[in-house]
């Protein structure tokens, strides 16, 4: 079957949360600790991020959405750090953050190539809200907006991947996942989806990123122009 649609990881794939995260935990910690790190505390909060949905994946916890999961570990980082004492406002724009998330650069004008040839939406972890909040703020041109909140489960769980292609009435061999990490790939191949990699070889910082698939893949790509440039668009 010809392909029809294409689904997107976000984080990382077309968020760099990590700058993100970064700059938000510098702007809001700063004044209460002069030496934060941003860059460490952003990948701290993400080391907590799979962890944290294990246990709705497990089946051991009702779904809940990724603000409260964020919230959730954002606690336990900052006892870590010494800073479980902020104000609860503080706490909860720093959960916002990744509300205020911004694309790579590559991203707007590659998803304008692609979508006159193919419906396009997120496959994320993120809830609607969130989701939304990203479009917004990146001019993200969704078509519909699917994933973790859709699949009431998380990623790499099938039912999140095969969720997407029947909200779209599509076949999963009629629908190709984009995603810059390979583990998210070869979960959705297994469910019959066709995969593209993007290298994101800074997503976590310099040299902290996949550079390509160590997972076989159908298309791999540098960026999102040369994904569309490998589909025609």
């Amino acid at each position: 079957m010809a392909v029809q649609a294409l689904i997107f990881d976000v984080f990382g794939t077309l968020l760099d949360w990590h700058g993100g995260v970064a700059r938000e935990a510098e702007r809001l910690l700063r004044p209460l600790r002069p030496d934060l790190d941003g860059s460490a505390f952003a990948r701290a909060w993400r080391a907590r991020y799979q962890p944290g949905m294990e246990p709705i994946r497990q089946g051991t916890r009702p779904f809940a959405d990724l603000d409260a999961l964020h919230a959730e570990s954002l606690e336990d980082l900052l006892a870590a750090e010494g800073l479980a004492g902020i104000p609860s406002e503080t706490k909860r724009a720093l959960v916002l953050a990744w509300h205020r998330l911004d694309a790579w650069p590559d991203v707007a004008e590659g998803l304008a190539r692609l979508r006159p040839h193919f419906l396009l939406a997120p496959c994320s972890n993120a809830h609607i809200r969130l989701a939304i909040a990203h479009a917004r703020r990146n001019r993200l041109p969704w078509d519909a907006v699917l994933g973790a909140e859709l699949a009431r489960d998380y990623k790499p769980k099938p039912a999140v991947y095969l969720a997407a292609a029947q909200a779209l009435r599509l076949a999963p061999e009629e629908v190709v996942m984009v995603a810059a990490h390979s583990s998210d790939l070869a979960a959705a191949a297994a469910c019959g989806l066709g995969t593209a990699h993007i290298a994101r070889p800074d997503e976590t910082g310099p040299g902290g990123g996949e550079a390509g698939p160590s997972v076989p893949v159908d298309v791999s790509a540098a960026d999102l122009g040369d994904l569309a440039r490998q589909l025609g668009c």
